[in-house]
């Protein structure tokens, strides 16, 4: 299997459990995925956060508006990997109760990422809603 092969099962596994997680009120999936170096930034849909305090802040908040997860799907528009790094582009599906009440959103995501120790780690997130 080569790094975009596996990058791909990793994207399509640990990344969507997640991020749907995530949309169910449980940051604690998302935390685990992301660096835990200081060098991370998300400008979100949501909430922008810069460094590893604020972005575990962000995370925190943005599960706590969100419960119910009944759909969560990413569209992976484009992606690559070189070496220790890679990107995604896609559309984010999601369908949840969202500071209680339904809720159904598309949202455009670029993320990159870094290889620590043998495993992908998010390093910054760029979203947006439609």
């Amino acid at each position: 299997m080569n790094d975009r092969e596996e990058f791909l099962i990793w994207v399509n596994n640990s990344l969507v459990r997640a991020e749907r997680a995530q949309f169910d009120g449980d940051a604690a999936p998302r935390r685990a995925i992301w660096s835990s170096g200081d060098d991370v930034s998300v400008l979100g849909a949501w909430r922008n956060a810069v460094g590893r305090g604020e972005l575990l802040e962000a995370f925190d908040a943005v599960a706590a508006s969100f419960t119910h997860c009944t759909d969560y799907a990413f569209e992976l528009i484009t992606f690559d990997v070189s070496s220790d790094m890679a990107y995604t582009v896609g559309y984010e599906r999601i369908s949840a109760t969202k500071d209680g009440s339904p809720h159904t959103v598309t949202v455009r995501a670029t993320q990159v990422y870094r290889r620590e120790d043998g495993e992908w780690k998010v390093v910054h997130r760029h979203a947006d809603t439609m």
